[in-house]
């Protein structure tokens, strides 16, 4: 398992439920989070197999910035 950490523009509950069921259905995804107390609303994402690539255009592609960080 592997832990993936994005700085993202999910700003609120809203924005992130409008991409919570794509995250939730993902197969490769075990659990994420958003924390919308630091200033980045970093999104942490466990998984297997899962490129940060992916989880940039899943997110684009639901209208959200998102920038995996190393």
């Amino acid at each position: 398992m592997e832990v993936l950490v994005f700085k993202t523009n999910l700003t609120d509950i809203k924005r992130i439920s409008d991409v919570e069921s794509s995250l939730d259905i993902h197969p490769h995804i075990r659990r994420w989070n958003v924390d919308l107390n630091d200033c980045d609303n970093i999104l942490r994402i466990e998984a297997n197999n899962l490129a940060g690539k992916e989880v940039e255009d899943l997110l684009l592609n639901a209208g959200y910035y998102c920038e995996e960080l190393e």
